[in-house]
């Protein structure tokens, strides 16, 4: 406990999730385009100022539970691979529910608390295309946590899914 003997509150942050599909990594790589950075991990993020006001938003396509890059391809090119196998109907270097579990999109930096999980839902929509499959507030520090614990064999969208109550 810090000084004082108070637990700090971790700050919820709203967040929008999508399930992986075949047509969001296409629809991805059309709008977004290449990701901002990839991580040997399996995570490929963009960063955009396509939220509620203009208010920058992490959007963070997270890897299935063990993840491992497939055979072949550098950690950079693997999402272009398998988007542009999956947009022409190409087998891609892996299955998709052996890369990602889905995308999330939430403020960055302080932004947090100036954005409602619903203008945040329709400002992703906009942008995407698409409908997220779950919308609310999550708590990053404890997936995160999660996640390190179990070395990346957990599903950080399952975890999070879990938490907006659509797992």
């Amino acid at each position: 406990m810090p000084p004082g003997g108070e637990a700090t509150a971790t700050p919820l942050v709203p967040s929008c999730v999508w399930r992986a599909t075949a047509e969001l990594i296409v629809t991805l790589d059309a709008r977004f385009g290449e990701p901002l950075d990839t991580y040997v991990n399996g995570s490929q993020v963009w960063l955009r100022d396509d939220g509620p006001g203009g208010t920058v938003l992490e959007w963070r396509l997270h890897p299935v539970a063990g993840y491992r890059r497939p055979a072949g391809v550098t950690t950079e090119e693997v999402f272009s691979s398998v988007a542009l196998a999956l947009g022409t109907g190409q087998d891609p270097v892996a299955p998709l529910d052996a890369l990602w579990d889905g995308l999330e999109a939430f403020p960055i930096d302080g932004a947090a608390s100036r954005v409602e999980p619903i203008a945040l839902a329709a400002a992703t929509a906009d942008a995407l295309g698409a409908t997220p499959d779950a919308v609310g507030l999550v708590d990053h520090e404890t997936v995160g946590d999660e996640w390190q614990r179990t070395q990346g064999r957990v599903s950080i969208v399952g975890l999070l899914l879990a938490q907006l109550g659509a797992a």
